[in-house]
């Protein structure tokens, strides 16, 4: 089954890829590889957490920031791709920033919102490398930020 079959039958739903606020690109496809730029926890460019995770929201809230950050990711993707995601191979690896306090220290949990889509997704070839940190801040004030990068056909 495509991957492009398998987010109709589950039912999952892309926002749209986002234009940059700044000036960079959203991914950059190096040979077989795609960089990722960071995406954010936001549906069509309205940012559904902001805050810190620790004082505004809990685990379960950045988890559900953590899933909308690969969904943005997923559709950027889409993009680089051409509008079909049936070219992937891999998920390499994804970088989760969690803008938390001082004292939270689950980013894992958060980030595993992120890492849950890509297999849902991709299957086995969703399974990345990974890190999962907190950070003081993120763009504007958003309580999850990731990157990813794919190897691709």
């Amino acid at each position: 089954m495509s991957f492009d079959a398998v987010l109709a039958e589950k039912k999952i739903e892309l926002p749209q890829a986002m234009a940059p606020r700044v000036k960079i690109r959203p991914f950059v496809r190096a040979g077989n590889v795609i960089h990722l730029s960071g995406q954010v926890c936001q549906w069509n460019g309205e940012i559904r957490y902001v805050g810190k995770l620790g004082q505004e929201f809990g685990i379960d809230e950045g988890y559900q920031a953590g899933r909308l950050c690969s969904l943005n990711l997923v559709a950027q993707l889409r993009r680089a791709l051409g509008g079909s995601l049936d070219s992937v191979v891999q998920c390499i690896r994804i970088g989760g920033y969690v803008n938390s306090m001082p004292t939270f220290s689950d980013q894992a949990k958060v980030i595993n919102g992120c890492s849950e889509v890509m297999t849902e997704i991709f299957g086995e070839a969703g399974e990345h490398a990974r890190t999962a940190i907190g950070v003081a801040v993120l763009p504007f004030n958003a309580a999850v930020e990731a990157d990813a990068i794919f190897e691709v056909r």
